[in-house]
């Protein structure tokens, strides 16, 4: 049964007019117009680059992720070709429906336009939702599938209608098809339940029901787990050692603050938070939160991990700010809105120049590249697709006739694999990831052009190594090929056996 005062709210929704879809519909819409009219810009980044390549070599999983943004990609490739707006379209999408469902999440939550409004409009300006609009990943999908999970506990909660599990677990199945992650989230809305007076729903056939779709959704990729020996596993493994020797998980609640949600939306998802805790019909979302929160904090994993969890919040919080701004006068009213919003659009500016490509040159690029790291990664892909391909003229007949294009990183080989038909050069040979699986050609290559290695690492690998280029581009900036892997290099045969050498050189990134 509903208290008095969630029956008064619902009565006051009730009697709003249309009109209160407006501001949440507006609020994604300018989002999409602003991604769609910058997304052009840079280059592809190196983790697209991998959905490209995998995208081209349909299957029901990958090494580093499960099947089903590879799909997707294929889509936008069928659709636009390597057009970066349109195969970006997707997550400018996912991001636009992303906004609008928290502004229905403060609605459920007994929010009216002025809470739906906020509430969009703080997700909409947060940096790490607005980076996801901005390149092509699973992260992007991934944040929309935690959002519609709490939509759907809130829906099931608040109208007590249990068959709200059977959305809950189509949900999760695509979760689990899209980023593992999920499984944090999911497990912490079970625990939620069962820590909580809302433990009784689980005792019912919908909920089985729930698992046995998400289980079937996720039972083709599982099928694949099982038959290359659960290998995601022992790559997330090799990546989060990996990670945390690096210190990807430091400054996790840093973060959790300044890029997960926009920093002047933080009363927001704390109130949020605290309303959930106190609300015995709602307490299951506030675990939600807390135990993935726990969790990756004592792993150490990295802060965008939790990112998704910050609508929920946020919404609430909007929900419960409306009825307490309500109270105040107006005068009062008015300076707490004139400050809320003021404050969320001066941050939301802030992470806009941070994390978008708002500018092609000047001042405004400079410094969305000094900061935003991911940009970096987008810059230089196709200078280096034209060096190989003019290192390639160099050789001699000979050895252009049994040549191959071995690539250090998934990068590298996205960037030869998709770029480089143009130039007419080969497929790339990979040792990293799926492409590890897709082995090397045959007859093998006796001549090789070596990206992504140093010179001692070629040395070891290969035989009669020179210097052949440098990778670097025009825009002189420092990312992790212009740094990391600056040389070029053209050798022969690996030292070892072909089967050998591709067992030894196995390697995730």
């Amino acid at each position: 049964m509903q208290s008095s005062k969630e029956a008064q709210r619902t009565v006051q929704l009730n009697s709003q007019p249309r009109t209160q879809w407006a501001l949440m519909l507006s609020v994604a819409a300018a989002i999409t117009l602003l991604h769609l009219l910058t997304n052009g810009r840079y280059g592809f980044h190196r983790d697209e680059l991998q959905f490209l390549s995998d995208a081209r070599h349909l299957d029901w999983g990958f090494v580093a992720y499960p099947p089903l943004t590879p799909f997707v990609e294929r889509i936008g490739l069928d659709l636009f070709g390597l057009s970066m707006v349109g195969l970006r379209l997707f997550s400018v999408i996912a991001q636009a429906a992303a906004i609008v469902v928290t502004g229905l999440m403060a609605r459920e939550l007994g929010g009216g336009r002025l809470a739906q409004g906020t509430a969009a409009l703080a997700v909409a300006l947060s940096p790490l939702p607005l980076f996801e609009g901005t390149e092509f990943q699973y992260g992007t999908f991934d944040y929309l599938w935690w959002v519609l999970i709490a939509y759907f506990t809130i829906r099931l909660l608040k109208t007590e209608n249990p068959r709200w599990w059977l959305a809950i677990g189509a949900t999760a199945g695509v979760g689990l098809l899209t980023k593992y992650t999920i499984c944090f989230f999911v497990l912490a809305l079970l625990c939620g339940f069962l820590l909580t007076r809302a433990r009784r729903f689980l005792w019912s056939w919908w909920l089985l029901g729930g698992v046995a779709i998400a289980l079937l959704i996720f039972l083709p990729n599982l099928i694949w787990q099982v038959r290359h020996s659960f290998i995601s596993y022992h790559f997330l493994h090799s990546i989060h050692l990996r990670d945390v020797g690096q210190g990807r998980g430091n400054h996790f609640i840093f973060k959790q603050f300044f890029v997960c949600a926009n920093f002047y939306a933080a009363p927001l998802w704390i109130a949020g938070l605290l309303c959930f805790l106190r609300s015995p019909r709602y307490r299951p979302l506030a675990w939600m939160y807390l135990l993935p929160l726990a969790f990756f904090l004592v792993a150490k994993g990295i802060f965008y991990y939790l990112a998704p969890a910050y609508p929920m919040l946020i919404a609430m919080g909007a929900a419960e700010g409306e009825q307490w701004v309500g109270r105040l006068s107006k005068l009062w009213r008015r300076v707490v809105k004139v400050v809320l919003f003021q404050g969320i659009a001066v941050a939301g500016a802030y992470g806009c120049a941070m994390v978008l490509p708002l500018a092609a040159s000047g001042p405004l690029m400079h410094f969305a590249l000094e900061k935003n790291d991911a940009l970096r990664e987008e810059i230089g892909w196709p200078e280096l697709v034209q060096t190989v391909a003019g290192i390639r003229d160099s050789l001699p007949a000979e050895q252009q006739a049994s040549l191959g294009v071995l690539v250090g990183n998934y990068g590298e080989q996205g960037a030869i694999e998709m770029l480089g038909p143009a130039y007419r050069l080969p497929p790339p040979i990979s040792v990293t990831n799926s492409a590890w699986l897709r082995g090397y050609p045959t007859p093998p290559p006796t001549t090789l052009i070596v990206i992504g290695f140093s010179r001692e690492a070629a040395d070891r690998a290969f035989t009669s190594c020179r210097l052949a280029g440098h990778n670097g581009n025009s825009e002189v900036v420092k990312n992790e090929e212009s740094q990391d892997h600056p040389d070029i290099f053209v050798c022969g045969s690996p030292r070892l056996p072909w089967p050998d050498f591709w067992k030894k050189y196995q390697s995730f990134g």
